[in-house]
């Protein structure tokens, strides 16, 4: 599960047929950056460099970073919370949409309920709660979109949206990044289907983020900046309008940056926030749940972020300082937020900080920190100093990186 990053180069890179110099060459990456990382004397590389080393190998990003926070795979077969995951989001073709067997009849206002609950299960991390209920989830949406009134079923309809979006977003962090792709296709044909005029652009948002993975930042690009410009133009005067803009605006960003456009990115960013404070002052009526994460937090939370990815970690401990989160900040943002303060100490030499860093973390989101990679890979760089910083053991045999 935490198998070093720069085994996971070299197996590529001889799987492809590359020397060192060939995949620089193809990558446009130094030769010693792929030295270090092989021989372990680097414990990670920056996202920037860490697409074009995918790119120059011809695979997709999690090949090098590994499993991603959820249920690691081991090379066998879906275990069978993701065959019935499978099968709720592509069901068996040509079947007839199974009639209802409760008793209760399922409201749309009842559905949505029940949809924002298991969101709320993603961004706390708990995916293996979420595998287990999902499917149930998406078959009460596909039901409730085939019945009653036109008006009904075009709730269902959106509603059927949310809970396929929420598959695809489960599936990326399951690593079934072409899976992810046929929930938010289904996605976006009942969102189509509805008469949600945002629902459309939000899960543009997260077929970007798809996108993103497998390595296709031109297109999760053009996806993202498509659909931003859609909701400017006709929903920029309300609070949900602004939130699912900004949520399309900060993904466009992140592209950006890993395709190395820093300065694009960053000038991104600072509009995003201007809008962020503009939306802080709106009435909202909807259910944070079930619209785009955008607020000051998460927007200053990205900035982190990307000044993290490359390589500007004074400039992200700077952005960081005294923040104060709002609270409808994800639980999932706050672990993000403290990873790469940790990663921000690290890179300037404050290995106390870091250590502090990763004791929060620890302690808010444990399992996260566990299966992550980036985790594993700073405390395995901490450990590696010749003065380790007080406090680093018992995070360190957490994590099985301790000898």
């Amino acid at each position: 599960m935490n198998e070093h990053l720069g085994y996971k180069l070299r197996r590529a890179r001889k799987l492809a047929g590359l020397t060192q110099e060939g995949l620089a060459e193809r990558a446009d990456v130094s030769v010693d950056v792929i030295r270090q990382l092989e021989q372990r004397r680097k414990g990670s590389a920056r996202l920037p460099t860490l697409h074009a080393l995918s790119k120059g190998l011809g695979v997709e990003l999690t090949s090098l970073l590994g499993d991603p926070p959820g249920v690691p795979s081991n090379g066998e077969g879906d275990p069978p919370q993701m065959v019935a995951l499978r099968r709720a989001i592509m069901p068996p073709l040509y079947a007839p949409v199974p009639e209802p067997t409760g008793v209760e009849t399922l409201t749309v206002e009842l559905l949505r309920a029940e949809i924002a609950d298991a969101w709320t299960l993603y961004h706390d991390a708990e995916f293996g709660r979420l595998m287990e209920i999902l499917p149930g989830v998406i078959a009460d949406a596909r039901q409730t979109a085939s019945v009653g009134t036109s008006e009904e079923r075009a709730g269902g309809q959106a509603a059927l949206g949310k809970a396929l979006q929420l598959g695809g977003h489960l599936s990326i962090r399951m690593g079934k990044t072409d899976l992810a792709l046929s929930s938010l296709e289904r996605a976006i044909a009942a969102a189509d289907a509805s008469s949600d005029p945002l629902l459309g652009p939000m899960i543009a948002n997260s077929v970007a983020w798809a996108y993103q993975r497998q390595n296709r930042l031109d297109d999760a690009i053009a996806v993202a900046l498509c659909a931003a410009d859609r909701v400017k133009s006709t929903r920029f005067d309300d609070a949900e309008g602004v939130k699912v803009w900004g949520g399309l605006t900060m993904s466009a960003a992140t592209s950006y940056a890993r395709s190395r456009d820093y300065e694009r990115a960053d000038t991104m960013m600072r509009a995003a926030e201007r809008e962020a404070v503009r939306v802080g002052k709106m009435p909202t009526s909807e259910d944070n749940r079930m619209v785009s994460v955008f607020s000051k937090s998460s927007v200053r939370i990205e900035r982190v972020r990307l000044a993290v990815q490359f390589g500007h970690p004074e400039e992200a401990l700077e952005l960081a300082k005294g923040m104060r989160l709002s609270k409808d900040t994800p639980p999932s943002w706050r672990t993000w937020l403290l990873l790469d303060v940790a990663r921000a100490h690290t890179d300037v030499g404050n290995a106390e900080g870091a250590v502090k860093a990763l004791e929060s973390l620890r302690r808010f989101a444990p399992t996260w920190m566990r299966h992550h990679t980036l985790a594993v890979s700073i405390v395995e760089e901490l450990w590696d100093l010749p003065n380790r910083p007080t406090g680093l053991r018992p995070i360190a045999e957490f994590l099985g990186v301790a000898a």
